[in-house]
């Protein structure tokens, strides 16, 4: 049983360029903190617009045809696609999380969030966080000196234990 103090989740933000592995690192992430019997939410930011449903099926055609919002429903899942006049940040989307324990967003790197930076070298000389007072933790194997606890890029159970110790989840 969670006896957590508040029923709004702590929101993580996972930032770190195109192509980092922020993705990945998140997908590998999630499983480390459910063996803990908490629940995860996850956001992913998308500044270029998406398509949730395929052309062509009936979730997409009432979304074209001019309805603001479809929802697909299943006995197993519900999909949601909105209109909106802004970028909402995540706490605007809490309520849409509402059973969770902690919510993972990926992006948002320009938001006050916690944030775990995801860094490759390769990818960008300098991390896109270090003066950042809302960077948390980093996530890289090339080596900086930073004034956050380090993670290796595989360190998926050690970053969930952090993330569990930290947001005070269990």
């Amino acid at each position: 049983m969670n006896l957590k103090k508040s029923n709004t989740p702590p929101i993580i933000t996972v930032v770190g360029n195109s192509g980092s592995g922020k993705t990945t690192f998140i997908e590998r992430l999630i499983p480390e903190i459910i063996k803990y019997e908490l629940k995860v939410g996850t956001i992913k930011h998308d500044v270029h617009g998406f398509e949730m449903d395929k052309p062509g099926k009936d979730s997409w055609r009432h979304k074209k045809a001019g309805a603001a919002t479809t929802i697909i429903s299943s006995s197993r899942q519900i999909g949601m696609v909105k209109d909106v006049t802004c970028d909402h940040p995540p706490k605007e989307l809490l309520s849409l999380f509402e059973d969770v324990d902690i919510v993972i967003a990926e992006g948002y790197k320009s938001l006050k969030y916690p944030k775990l930076e995801f860094f490759r070298a390769k990818i960008s000389p300098e991390p896109l966080c270090q003066n950042d007072p809302d960077l948390l933790a980093f996530i890289s194997d090339d080596p900086f000196d930073l004034d956050v606890p380090c993670f290796a890029t595989h360190a998926y159970k050690e970053v969930a234990k952090f993330l569990i110790d930290y947001f005070k989840l269990l």
